[in-house]
């Protein structure tokens, strides 16, 4: 058996890996001050971005779920692979020849990696099936839908033989076990054994946001299959298709850079938007869209604002609108704006693209209309405007979509939008709105924990967390927050009397001053790597989260050198803030003593004394 890989080794390998170009295959990644950088949190869902990376120490943490490691940890959680896989993947990635103890060869992969493996050499097989006789029905389909050569190898696109054992064959050569073939859904068991599961099919191989081909898409082609139209993958290990999402892993960096995806409802229709243009396309994979591959989404997207776009593709017909109704019900869980567009004369983005071209495709988004309006002109639909009855019916109906809008802006345009669909009084349709919204609302708090973004009710809550968006926009709550920000990311680099003497004043703001307690406790360690991280996490709630988003937002600074010297500023500025304070209320208590008296004469002797030490600090920050 070969031994432990060397230490050297996975030292190395790690220096070598850049830790955000990992994570950033899977979480959209913007920049959160000097060599910090942020997204959506893949360990848990989240509606506001509280997972930090830093590069330069190869170490992420989340300050909503607490999740943190390295580079090999992150694989581990996210792929469930063995610390031995992880270093071995990173070291293939940057083409590293690894060392083991004793002189031992490479392991063999075990469990995940195998999977992937096998699902990768079926991969290849089908592709280059494609290009053999028997395939030729596969290519007229494909040409007939408007793909040639060049596109099918895009997306990889193969071709399953009809036999019942011409991939198995081909990867037992391999060393591919039955036992490992099943377990990536490859083969189905019979009476005689084991045998292809996809056979006579024009097939899609079905990757993962890193590119690994976890499974497959199958479309029959001859009439004698008496199988389903499409068939996928069954549920395995890799494969889970409430969060698979076909042509992610090409559309995900466009998603990313543009916040815009489209959500198509098959295979083709990915690759028609994809070659004219719209390469933020995607599709689920033989399930309805839902919770899961919203959240995979978000992620991908970097959803932390309402200025990204998610695009629904539907057919309007019945079948299409029940879609869009159940796509609904999810969507409003996007911070982005959610549209649907419908293709001319009902044509999908693939058939589309076959009758007027690539231009016309593009312009299906050009016709995307609200999700909000769709979903309102479906609801009130079936009613009979005309009458009374019909509009109150309608309204009845209707007013929950609305009232279930959060954003505050929003709701009372759709309120006028509904009352001129239905030709009724604003101020009857915004009461029922309002009536509807109420009860939405607790039916929300039964359902949902509360979004991380919310407002508290009560500072006795410690439930519900404040953050920074819920911090007065005052220049003084501006200063006490952005000291305390510079603190918490540069006090390793500041005075530490200049730390101390700012940090055992008061602030005045309630939230920031119980983050100003427990980083005051800690200031003595902030020599020690790691400090900061042990501060947020003794912060009294509902206020550990605002101490989180301080640690790890967006410093305003160029460099490290600039983020010092900008937040010695702001903290001098405390000090000066804290003296005049203290003499205001000398020269208050100064009017109410004889001033012949010893106390009269102790306060002015530390008036002077105030004065020289304002001096002193204004000559420190000039």
């Amino acid at each position: 058996m070969a031994g432990r890989i060397r230490q050297a080794d996975v030292d190395e390998v790690k220096a070598r890996t850049n830790i955000a170009d990992i994570i950033g295959e899977r979480v959209a990644l913007k920049s959160a001050g000097v060599g910090s950088l942020k997204g959506l949190c893949p360990f848990h869902d989240e509606r506001s971005p509280s997972f930090n990376v830093r590069p330069q120490a190869g170490f992420y943490h989340c300050f909503g779920c607490g999740e943190s490691g390295d580079v090999y940890s992150f694989l581990r959680a996210m792929d469930h692979v063995t610390f031995t896989e992880a270093v071995e993947r990173l070291a293939g990635r940057i083409g590293y020849a690894l060392h083991y103890e004793d002189g031992g060869a490479a392991p063999e992969h075990t469990g995940r990696a195998r999977l992937f493996a096998a699902n990768s050499a079926a991969a290849e097989f089908f592709r280059a099936q494609l290009m053999t006789p028997e395939a030729d029905t596969a290519r007229r389909f494909l040409g007939q839908r408007g793909f040639d050569a060049g596109a099918a190898g895009h997306f990889g696109v193969g071709y399953a033989p009809k036999g019942w054992e011409g991939m198995t064959k081909a990867l037992r050569a391999q060393g591919f076990t039955d036992e490992e073939l099943s377990s990536a859904g490859l083969v189905s068991q019979g009476q005689r054994g084991v045998y292809d599961r996809f056979r006579g099919r024009v097939v899609w191989p079905i990757r993962d946001v890193t590119g690994q081909v976890i499974g497959f898409g199958a479309r029959k082609l001859y009439d004698d299959d008496n199988g389903p139209k499409y068939l996928n993958t069954p549920e395995t290990t890799l494969y889970k298709k409430t969060n698979v999402l076909y042509g992610l892993d090409l559309a995900k960096r466009d998603i990313s850079r543009e916040h815009r995806v489209v959500v198509v409802e098959g295979y083709t229709d990915v690759m028609a938007c994809h070659l004219a243009g719209i390469t933020t396309a995607i599709a689920t994979c033989g399930t309805a869209f839902g919770a899961d591959h919203i959240t995979v989404l978000r992620r991908v997207m970097g959803d932390d604002s309402t200025a990204g776009e998610v695009v629904f593709t539907f057919d309007p017909d019945a079948a299409g609108q029940k879609a869009a109704l159940r796509a609904f019900a999810d969507a409003k869980r996007f911070n982005a704006q959610t549209y649907v567009a419908t293709g001319p004369e009902g044509l999908d983005p693939c058939d589309l693209r076959l009758a007027r071209g690539d231009g016309a495709v593009r312009a299906l988004l050009e016709t995307k209309v609200p999700m909000v309006e769709f979903v309102l002109d479906q609801r009130i639909g079936g009613f009979d405007l005309a009458s009374v009855e019909g509009r109150v019916g309608a309204l009845r109906t209707a007013a929950p979509v609305v009232g279930e809008l959060r954003d505050p802006l929003l709701q009372p345009e759709y309120v006028r939008v509904l009352a001129r669909r239905l030709g009724m009084d604003t101020e009857d349709v915004r009461r029922e709105v309002e009536r509807a919204g109420r009860g939405g609302a607790r039916d929300d708090r039964r359902r949902d924990p509360a979004p991380s973004d919310a407002v508290p009710e009560s500072a006795d809550d410690a439930s519900l967390r404040v953050t920074l968006a819920t911090l007065p926009r005052t220049p003084e709550a501006a200063l006490e927050r952005d000291a305390l920000m510079g603190v918490l990311q540069f006090g390793h680099r500041m005075d530490p009397t200049l730390v101390t003497r700012a940090l055992e004043l008061p602030l005045r703001l309630p939230p920031l001053e119980a983050v100003r307690v427990a980083v005051f406790a800690a200031a003595g360690t902030m020599q020690r790597p790691g400090w900061s991280v042990d501060a947020v996490a003794t912060v009294r709630e509902p206020y550990r989260s605002l101490a989180a988003e301080l640690l790890a937002g967006n410093f305003p600074a160029l460099d490290d050198d600039a983020a010092v010297a900008s937040a010695s500023d702001l903290l001098r500025r405390l000090v000066l803030r804290g003296l005049d304070r203290e003499k205001a209320e000398m020269l208050g208590a100064i009017q109410r003593v004889p001033a012949d008296s010893e106390e009269g004469r102790g306060i002015r002797l530390r008036l002077r004394e105030l004065d020289a030490r304002r001096q002193t600090i204004a000559d420190e920050g000039s």
